[in-house]
């Protein structure tokens, strides 16, 4: 793609793509059940309970019990999708899904709701920024962390039809529409390039995708060509696309997530191991303060201007 990619201004939540496109899928595959953890407020399946009543199992807040009752519904062919949010759903009930779903491969897809720091006011016990770290090391789960609603639904759609585990990790957090070309696809393991530059390459995941391409945007008029790679499949990775951004010399990773494990770590690992070069992970350096989401942003250097200060800096510049 020889043209920057504008993001729209308006702002979505991922969670409407995400209820639609499984009220969508519901409605042609009667084997798709929902199970959640007294939220069916905050997952938005209202609407999925009313069409679908006896489809929708409330466990209410017991989530380790949540993961294991979707392995026992997927065991008995359902297809379940496992709702909660992200921070209860992967830290409260991780040896579920280490035992009852990854060690034993059941087609379970876990929906991180409202990740990140989602719930920034609501204090560190609701940050969700390990999940994709913890979960990148089980087995075959499939891990993505979709960048705006078009890709939301596509992700939820892949996850329908694929056969076994999936963490899908859903922004409550208003992101804007990437503006793709004219068949774009979505593809589990394939990265996306959003904006063509050989300088230096930004690889980000979820709402970060925007803040990249906008740094891209900044650095081009400074007359720095950067790439900007959507890594939305965390697990499996695109290695072929980190060894071509590591062709550039400099790569900054940018996460709603720590910095320690999740995306850049999976990143660094590939570089160091085929194709060593200046890399700068950035994200949140480990327990965080009480804080709106855009607070914390800022205060951790989440943010466009910041991207862009990142790759000058491993450029000299």
């Amino acid at each position: 793609m020889s043209a920057p990619v504008a993001a729209n201004s308006k702002l979505f939540d991922c969670r409407d793509a995400y209820v639609a496109t499984l009220e969508s899928l519901a409605a042609e595959d009667n084997r798709i059940v929902a199970v959640v953890n007294d939220s069916v407020g905050s997952s938005k399946l209202g609407g999925f309970r009313t069409k679908f009543p006896e489809r929708l199992i409330n466990v209410g807040i017991a989530e380790q019990n949540m993961v294991g009752v979707g392995a026992g519904l997927a065991n008995g062919g359902k297809v379940a999708f496992v709702a909660g949010a992200a921070c209860f759903l992967t830290a409260r009930s991780l040896e579920q899904v280490k035992a009852d779903v990854a060690y034993s491969n059941t087609n379970v897809k876990l929906c991180g709701i409202s990740s990140g720091v989602a719930y920034g006011e609501l204090g560190p016990t609701h940050h969700s920024i390990e999940d994709v770290a913890w979960l990148r090391t089980m087995g075959d789960i499939t891990v993505i962390v979709p960048a705006d609603p078009w890709e939301t639904e596509q992700a939820i759609r892949a996850a329908a039809a694929h056969e076994g585990p999936m963490f899908i990790r859903i922004s409550r957090m208003g992101v804007p529409a990437l503006d793709r070309p004219e068949g774009a696809t979505f593809t589990i393991g394939k990265a996306e390039t959003l904006h063509a530059g050989d300088d230096a390459a930004i690889i980000a995941s979820g709402t970060m995708v925007c803040r990249a391409v906008e740094a891209a945007q900044a650095l081009a008029a400074q007359g720095i060509a950067a790439r900007v790679i959507n890594m939305s499949s965390i697990s499996p990775l695109d290695e072929a696309a980190i060894l071509s951004a590591a062709a550039t010399g400099a790569i900054v990773t940018v996460e709603e997530g720590c910095v320690r494990g999740g995306l850049g770590g999976a990143v660094a690992e590939v570089v160091a191991t085929h194709a060593p070069c200046r890399i700068k992970i950035l994200g949140f350096p480990g327990f965080l303060p009480t804080g709106s989401a855009e607070f914390l942003m800022e205060h951790f250097g989440l943010t466009a201007d910041n991207i862009a200060a990142s790759v000058r800096e491993l450029l000299g510049r």
